[in-house]
């Protein structure tokens, strides 16, 4: 895997930034706390969101006064390129992900949750195992050493995918003890069937059953037997209720017919009082009538209408002639309204004019003052200009003594460091030697003492090392010399390198008052201009205040003269209105006109209804006498159809046949009851047998599902040894791999003759040995080698991980944020050599983040961060080479 890019927008201190990656070692350069650890933490973010803020929240990613964030990142892998994309948005003090989209070869993954498991997938690590394997993060470059080698070996097996056979181990575990339980179970089962099976068979089920079949065809005989009697005892009863029901049915005829007769005569005598009434109803109606001509004839005489045909004519005039005045008087309204509103405008428009005058003038005062405050700002801003040139000639006065012209104050300084560089490299040299010569005087010395070798026996006089003993000492008499005056040298140059100091201190401090002089300036300008804008803005309000006045005077005369024309209106509108009345009134009276022809009318429809009604009533009544004869002959004839002997004789066999039915029917209950008895018994030894067969099914299933589980139970044993064996072998050879990938690392990069080796044991114990055998805990290696040692381990993993992967896809950047921070000068350049061992070993890309000038050096992509002072907001910008640094930069 290969970062290709990287965008932010509102991430942290980073307002916008886009960064392009290549492969090899790439160094984020810059001071500290200028955002170069935020770059990596936003690759991280990218592709594992949440879960790479450890304890934060997605609140502590986005820029502060900015509401939403967003992060690209692109990145091959196995030859195929992807694309994150997730954006945040603050709302209520609280942020969540709007947007999070990965597109690949594959398609597009939405969702934050689905795009985590996919690159946990594709990477084959999840964000814990990155930061262990691939991401060393500020501070933790002793994580791995300072974990117990339990933690150590979690996180390492994690890694390895070991953790998984440990899981599948314990799931074999698992369904090993659920097969067992089951088991048990079943044996259970089984010896209760056998049980059940014998108590049945010992129950002489089918004998049982013959005795009972027996039994009930005997009762069933005597059923039939009894049911044929019963039958004919029915007939008998049904023949003799017939015969008592045509009796009870005629008689109930003769009572229908009594009462049909009643009710006729009874109609009969009612509608000859309703034809009375008609009668009488008719002559007062006629008189209704005649009362209702008169009074309309009145009314049509007052209005000079000779026919009532000619109602609806007059109407009609009398609606067109409202209909003329109506629109007429709309007219008139309208005209009312469109001038009362002519006036309250032109009143609202005077009004209006008038309070823009008023405070036009109060917008005018108020300028004044604001222009007299302005005018006293220019001359204190005057005054300040002339003292930030007075402080300029101060500052620039440092350089009038000095052999160094203003501007060059930076370069002489970084003259006099190489300068002073070289010396202490010399003087350290010196040093050196000076110990090399004291050594050998000491040695020289002791021999002389003793006055023969103590190895070989011989004498010394005349020995090398003893003759040249005072050479030796001269020579080192001219050491001491010439490291004093070197060392007074070295002082000197310190002074002028602090006088160096302070010039470019004052070069500083002159460009930060030009700075200052040059906003002053530019704000004393503005201020000029400001008060010349608001002299004219004075002078057109008060022209505008005049203006208003005159034009709201003019208004108020317009409005008085629209007042009359709406009195004109008003007395017009009156004069219609006493017209429409007069119209009304008419119209009433024809309305009423109208109303009376409708009740005569009414009148003249009920008469002829009536009398109908009377011709209608006779003819019912004439059919309803013919009714009362019909019924009457019926009756009699009835009344002789009656014959009361065999009417006796039909109650006596009624009376016997019922007696018997019921004892017969008590006897076949009886029967019924022992017979449904039997046929119970029988069933439930049916069901006996039935169960008895079901049982010794059950036992054969059972028989076979005891065999099938014995056999799962001896997989399930098998395969959980089989994980259990698979994960101590793998993990012996990765321990094995591992402990020589350690040690290979750990010699390329450590060059010295103080360590012998290092030993991982089978459960991830480490051991660092010295050249004389003592063994050490890591623990108690000096700051600087612990650090290195555990960026060998990191290391270490690695190249395990890629080898152990087989051809597979290649693992993500190895990156490295701050690692120099315990390491002195010389562990610094065998950091370097690591990084680019692991780069020679195949690691496509190596990203680092530190201000260390060695390790900036050895980069084939350096990317620069900077911090604008008056934003607090991060840039990035690329160089190829470590000579195009900023000035001063760390």
């Amino acid at each position: 895997m290969r970062v290709t890019d990287v965008r932010l927008e509102n991430f942290k201190c980073y307002e916008e930034a886009d960064l392009d990656l290549s492969s090899g070692i790439t160094v984020v350069h810059g001071v500290n706390g200028s955002g170069k650890s935020t770059l990596l933490e936003a690759i991280f973010f990218a592709l594992y969101g949440s879960k790479a803020l450890d304890d934060r929240t997605l609140d502590d990613v986005v820029t502060t006064g900015a509401e939403t964030t967003a992060v690209e990142l692109g990145f091959t892998h196995e030859g195929e390129a992807y694309r994150i994309e997730r954006r945040l948005k603050r709302r209520d003090e609280r942020t969540s992900t709007t947007k999070c989209v990965l597109d690949g070869p594959d398609g597009t993954v939405d969702g934050a949750r689905d795009v985590r498991g996919y690159v946990t997938s594709l990477l084959r690590m999840d964000a814990t195992a990155f930061v262990n394997c691939a991401y060393v993060r500020q501070g933790e470059v002793n994580k791995l050493i300072h974990a117990s080698p339990a933690e150590r070996q979690d996180m390492i097996d994690d890694l390895l995918q070991l953790g998984a056979l440990e899981a599948y181990r314990e799931r074999a575990n698992e369904a090993r003890l659920g097969v067992s339980d089951v088991l048990d179970e079943v044996r259970g089962e089984a010896a209760t069937l056998d049980e059940q099976i014998e108590d049945k068979r010992d129950a002489d089920l089918h004998d049982r059953l013959n005795e009972l079949e027996t039994k009930r065809g005997d009762v069933e005989e005597d059923i039939e037997h009894f049911e044929a009697q019963r039958e004919r005892a029915v007939e008998t009863r049904d023949d003799a209720r017939e015969v008592l029901e045509t009796h009870e049915e005629r008689r109930a005829e003769i009572e229908s017919l009594d009462e049909e007769i009643e009710s006729l005569q009874a109609k009969i005598e009612a509608t000859e009082s309703d034809r009375t009434d008609a009668s009488e109803r008719i002559a007062d109606l006629d008189s209704t009538r005649s009362d209702l001509e008169t009074r309309r004839t009145s009314i049509l005489s007052d209005l000079s209408i000779e026919d009532v045909t000619a109602i609806e004519d007059r109407l009609d005039e009398l609606d067109e002639r409202d209909d003329d005045l109506g629109d007429e008087l709309a007219d008139v309204r309208v005209s009312i309204s469109e001038t009362s509103g002519a006036v309250d405008q032109h009143e609202e428009k005077a009004e209006a004019l008038a309070d823009d005058a008023t405070e036009a003038r109060e917008q005018a005062a108020e300028l004044e003052a604001d222009i007299e405050a302005a005018r006293e700002t220019i001359e204190e801003r005057e005054s300040a200009l002339a003292d930030l040139d007075d402080e300029i000639e101060d500052e620039r006065a440092a350089f009038e003594d000095v052999p160094i012209e203003f501007g060059d104050a930076a370069t002489h300084r970084d003259e006099l460091r190489e300068c002073a560089d070289e010396l202490a490299a010399e003087i350290a040299d010196l040093v050196a030697e000076r110990t090399a010569l004291e050594s050998a005087i000491e040695d020289a010395e002791a021999l002389l003492e003793a006055c023969k070798c103590p190895e070989c026996g011989q004498p010394v006089e005349g020995a090398p090392h003893v003759s040249d003993l005072s050479d030796r000492r001269a020579k080192l008499e001219s050491l001491e010399s010439e490291l004093a005056e070197l060392r007074e040298e070295q002082s000197d140059l310190e002074e002028r390198i602090e006088r160096a100091e302070s010039l470019r201190e004052s070069e500083q401090a002159v460009e930060r008052l030009r700075d200052n002089r040059e906003t002053t300036e530019q704000l004393l300008s503005e201020k000029r201009e400001s008060v010349a804008e608001k002299v004219d803005q004075c002078e057109q309000l008060r022209a505008d205040a005049e203006e208003a006045e005159r034009e709201a005077e003019r208004h108020r005369e317009q409005a008085t003269e629209r007042a009359a024309d709406v009195e004109e209106h008003r007395s017009r509108l009156g004069e219609i209105n006493a017209k429409r009345a007069d119209l009304r009134s008419e119209r009433e009276s024809l309305e009423t006109a109208q109303e009376l022809s409708a009740q005569i009318e009414d009148c003249e429809e009920t008469i002829e209804r009536l009398r109908e009604r009377r011709a209608d009533w006779e003819t019912m009544n004439d059919e309803r006498r013919e009714q009362l004869s019909t019924a009457r002959d019926r009756r009699a004839e009835l009344e002789a159809a009656l014959d009361e002997e065999r009417l006796e004789t039909a109650t006596e066999d009624l009376e016997r046949a019922e007696e018997y039915i019921e004892q017969v029917d008590e006897k076949l209950e009886t029967l019924r009851e022992r017979r449904s008895e039997l046929q119970s018994a029988i069933g439930a030894v049916e069901n006996e047998l039935e169960e008895l067969e079901s049982l010794v099914d059950r036992r054969e299933a059972v028989e076979q599902r005891l065999e099938s589980l014995a056999e799962v139970y001896d997989e399930a044993e098998t395969l959980q040894e089989t994980y259990a064996t698979l994960r101590s072998e793998l993990r012996q050879r990765n321990v094995e791999t591992l402990d020589r990938l350690l040690n290979e690392t750990f010699d390329l990069v450590y060059q010295n003759d103080t360590y012998a080796g290092i030993d991982l044991d089978g459960s991830y114990q480490l051991t660092v040995y010295q050249k004389d055998g003592a063994a050490l805990d890591p623990e108690q290696l000096s700051g600087g080698e612990r650090a290195l040692f555990n960026l060998s381990l990191r290391c270490a993993i690695y190249r395990l991980l890629a080898e152990g992967v087989e051809g597979a896809g290649p693992l993500p950047p190895l990156i490295l944020d701050e690692p120099t921070v315990f390491l002195d000068a010389g562990h610094v350049g065998q950091l370097i050599t690591l990084v680019e061992t692991m780069r020679d070993l195949g690691v496509e890309q190596i990203l680092l983040v530190s201000h260390d000038e060695e390790l900036v050096g050895a980069a084939d992509e350096l990317v620069h961060v900077e911090t604008d002072p008056t934003t607090n907001r991060s840039s990035l910008s690329k160089r190829a080479h470590l000579d195009q640094l900023p000035m001063g930069a760390d």
